[in-house]
């Protein structure tokens, strides 16, 4: 798979328990969560919903133990509000990651 392998695909073959459906509608709640969280960045308009949608992404990257995408909302956060190029970045991993 072309976006990150590791961690989180141990995380979520771990707890899918081998059910290739459940994988699946793991990995899509992973990829609409992780939307959702960029959307909202995308509409911010002050520094509080910025870092509230960082920080969610944050937690995202924790519980599911993405590395790529915790560097990505780390970069977010120390991004002004509505900086394209964290955003942008953002919808690439997202992008990368529907494809697998």
């Amino acid at each position: 798979m072309a976006y990150e392998a590791g961690a989180l695909e141990a995380t979520l073959a771990a707890a899918a328990g081998g059910d290739p459906v459940l994988m699946a509608e793991l990995r899509g709640a992973f990829v609409e969560s992780v939307m959702r969280q960029v959307d909202l960045l995308e509409r911010s308009r002050c520094d509080g919903n910025w870092v509230v949608a960082a920080m969610r992404l944050k937690g995202l990257a924790a519980s599911f133990h993405s590395s790529r995408l915790l560097a990505l909302a780390d970069n977010a956060l120390d991004a002004a509000p509505g900086e394209p190029t964290a955003i942008r970045r953002l919808r690439a991993y997202v992008g990368e990651f529907s494809i697998g």
